[in-house]
């Protein structure tokens, strides 16, 4: 099982679209997709709207999408060719205890795709791809923390735009990575679909090896 982890520097750049491409480019891999969302204070995870009752019992849910007609996420990943789709919902800060169940729900996934900056704290994927957009200015603290960790960057490519909205930002940590420019529609290009079939590739290789070695 290969695990692969798209990232953002923040929403509304275009991570949801990156993972539904993928999965639609590479459905040969009976992907499971994954969408983690952590909640401030006051609002529930079990349902995922405000409410008064964010309590130890509310920590966090995991459910698993049906509907492929929806206007979900979820809905989009399974449309898009994914197997299965899960919505993980945390507390902010709580989604360590989340993990083990989500754990348990991907044991028998062929390959897995993820939707967060956060889930690498608790998970080493096989490839983490990470989505900057110049023109937003808000830069998540878990996309910072996670840059140098990133093994390739899909980069929005505004011609229009002057400069960066980016206030203290650099990207020396990513700067001998491959960077992926793209001008949405689409937010996959042919070079991105085949960083990752290789990718993925080189990872079940590895796993073959190491199952060849412990036998």
């Amino acid at each position: 099982m290969a695990i692969v982890v798209i990232g953002g520097h923040s929403r509304s750049v275009g991570k949801t679209s990156v993972v539904a491409g993928l999965i639609s480019a590479l459905r040969e891999y009976d992907w499971t997709a994954v969408k983690i969302t952590q909640y401030g204070h006051g609002v529930c995870s079990a349902i995922g709207v405000p409410c008064d009752c964010a309590t130890a019992d509310h920590a966090w849910a995991i459910s698993e999408e049906k509907d492929r007609g929806r206007e979900s996420d979820t809905s989009r990943f399974l449309a898009a060719g994914a197997v299965r789709a899960l919505w993980v919902r945390t507390e902010q800060g709580r989604l360590a205890e989340a993990m083990p169940a989500l754990r348990q729900r991907l044991e028998r996934s062929q390959h897995v795709i993820v939707e967060s900056n956060s889930v690498l704290k608790f998970m080493r994927p096989d490839l983490y791809l990470t989505v900057l957009d110049p023109s937003t200015e808000d830069f998540k603290s878990s996309a910072r923390e996670f840059m140098d960790r990133a093994d390739a960057v899909i980069l929005h490519d505004d011609s229009k735009a002057v400069g960066s909205a980016w206030q203290g930002v650099s990207l020396k940590p990513v700067g001998e990575r491959p960077i992926f420019r793209i001008a949405p529609p689409p937010y996959v290009t042919p070079e991105i679909v085949e960083f990752v079939r290789s990718s993925v590739a080189t990872a079940r290789k590895a796993d073959s090896s190491r199952e060849a070695r412990s036998e």
